[in-house]
């Protein structure tokens, strides 16, 4: 099997990346030379833009279809979900065939297009600083889809040497890297990054914050509660993040504020509706990921709605939080019950209905009437168009404190009160009082993995984290089976169970068919 076939990389290029990220005012990649990308310093510096455009097409696709579906797996299938229609995540399409390769060659082209960034910038001469600069936010990119490969498929390959003109006919065995060597390979690109760079950086670039973050998870992993504690107490302790006091602003409009520690960028003047290849350019293409977890209520009987900024606009209404996770706030008096979700009740708004102003009528119609998630939503997006152009916050402070609960609450000791300190802090900004000040009422005063748990839900859900927390504490399967649903209406609703062997995904038959060698995880045939 040669190098070149490896993760479909087809040209030596940068293929797809036809872009710039922050909007700079640079050369398309598609229009430069490869000899100018990896031969200076602003070639590379271009490269280190267009990954970033990749990581969003990555992460937040535009448009429907295979990229969409696979990320969305991630937000829903789990304890905290259910899914209405479009997609079942443990259905009959969980098969090496029928999940698609999306995450696994688009993961592999980006590291592959990392590491030859990489070796670019050690060839080349040029100031340490900005050497080092490109380095730490390409190693960032390179550890973060390692980390997210292995913790999706557990068995992976590890290749950090580019493919290039002098290797891309070499034959290569193809067999999953132990856990030892690829961890080994994110804990040093994470140090680089950490050591190299800065925690105040321009909006939409990775910081010190995110690489302690990142190198915080990874050492939770692994069961180094103490490195975990030091990563997360390190990014408590400098104050660059912060927790927003105002619940309102966490996902709203502008999200250049100190709980963002990264956020992924759009911006329609700059971006293309072109299909797939529209996520490429600067602007990215208008992605449909709020709108499928928000109801169509306006097409509820009797014409009683009609499309409205305030409650989403156009919808798909496909997956949504599910009546577990309702359950779990407190609904009078949580700030995030009324701010990360569209209200239950809602208004008659059809001037021509006879109940205008009204409460509505509601059908027992999933696909009207739901629970719906409105950390996404977008008062600029159209009303007749699910392409939202919205920024998306992807790690936030919020998370770095609970994970640092979590850190501290396995130390145990004196650390149980460190731990108590960070869940208390995000339970009193939910309810609306000084963070910093205790309150009796509000706080947790002994922390368990069931209230851990809960509070993570509370805060984080449908941020893409509870998958992996709870594949982690090796609980995925056992609350998946609890909760998880799966229907159009109360009527039908029923549990839809995953097997245990779907802690790990089905690695692509096409890339299995490529490499040769590679074995398929137990249980996928």
């Amino acid at each position: 099997m040669f190098r070149l076939n490896k993760y479909i990389i087809l040209c030596l290029t940068f293929l797809g990346l036809s872009g710039c990220n922050d909007f700079l005012d640079e050369t398309p990649v598609t229009s430069i030379s490869v000899d100018y990308i990896f031969a200076t310093q602003g070639g590379l510096e271009v490269g280190v833009n267009a990954l970033y455009n990749r990581m969003r097409y990555y992460n937040f696709p535009g448009g429907e279809g295979g990229p969409l579906r696979e990320n969305a797996f991630f937000y829903v299938a789990h304890d905290l979900g259910m899914t209405r229609t479009w997609h079942k995540p443990y259905g009959p399409g969980h098969t090496p065939t029928g999940f698609g390769d999306f995450k696994w060659s688009n993961a592999y082209q980006i590291i592959d297009r990392a590491s030859a960034i990489i070796t670019g910038a050690w060839n080349l001469e040029m100031e340490s600083g900005a050497r080092n600069q490109i380095l730490a936010e390409v190693k960032i990119i390179r550890a973060e889809l390692y980390f997210d490969l292995l913790r999706m498929y557990d068995n992976i390959l590890l290749d950090t040497i580019a493919v290039n003109p002098d290797n891309a006919f070499e034959t290569q065995e193809f067999v999953p890297a132990s856990p030892e060597a690829i961890y080994g390979v994110i804990n040093s690109d994470l140090s680089f990054a950490v050591e190299h760079l800065e925690w105040s950086v321009p909006y939409g670039r990775y910081g010190q914050g995110v690489a302690r973050h990142l190198k915080g998870k990874v050492a939770m992993w692994q069961g180094n509660w103490t490195e975990a504690a030091t990563q997360f107490d390190a990014i408590v302790e400098n104050g660059t993040h912060q927790l927003l006091t105002n619940v309102s602003q966490i996902f709203g409009q502008e999200l250049n504020h100190a709980e963002a520690m990264f956020v992924y960028q759009r911006d329609q003047d700059l971006g293309s509706t072109a299909g797939g290849t529209g996520d490429n350019t600067a602007g990215g293409r208008g992605t449909w990921i709020g709108s499928m977890f928000n109801n169509r209520d306006y097409e509820m009987s009797g014409a009683q709605i009609i499309q409205s900024i305030e409650y989403g606009g156009q919808a798909l209404g496909w997956s949504y939080p599910n009546n577990y996770l309702q359950s779990l706030y407190d609904q009078e008096n949580d700030l995030r019950y009324s701010n990360y979700y569209y209200p239950m009740k809602k208004y008659v708004n059809n001037p021509a209905h006879p109940n205008f102003g009204q409460e509505a009528v509601y059908d027992d119609n999933y696909r009207r009437h739901h629970f719906s998630l409105k950390k996404f939503h977008d008062i600029e997006k159209g009303l007749l168009t699910n392409d939202s152009w919205k920024d998306i916050v992807y790690y936030r402070f919020a998370e770095t404190l609970l994970l640092g609960a979590e850190a501290h609450m396995n130390l145990g000791g004196s650390s149980d009160a460190t731990a108590l300190k960070y869940i208390n802090m995000i339970r009193r900004r939910a309810y609306g009082v000084d963070i910093n000040t205790p309150n009796a009422s509000i706080d947790f005063t002994t922390i368990t993995l069931d209230t851990y748990l809960e509070e993570s839900a509370r805060e984080l859900a449908f941020e893409k984290n509870r998958w992996f927390l709870l594949k982690r504490l090796g609980l995925l399967v056992e609350r998946q089976n609890m909760h998880y649903t799966f229907g159009s209406s109360s009527i039908d609703e029923v549990p839809d169970p995953m097997a245990p062997h779907m802690v790990r995904l089905p690695i692509p038959q096409s890339q299995i068919d490529l490499m040769g060698t590679f074995p398929q995880n137990e249980g996928y045939f």
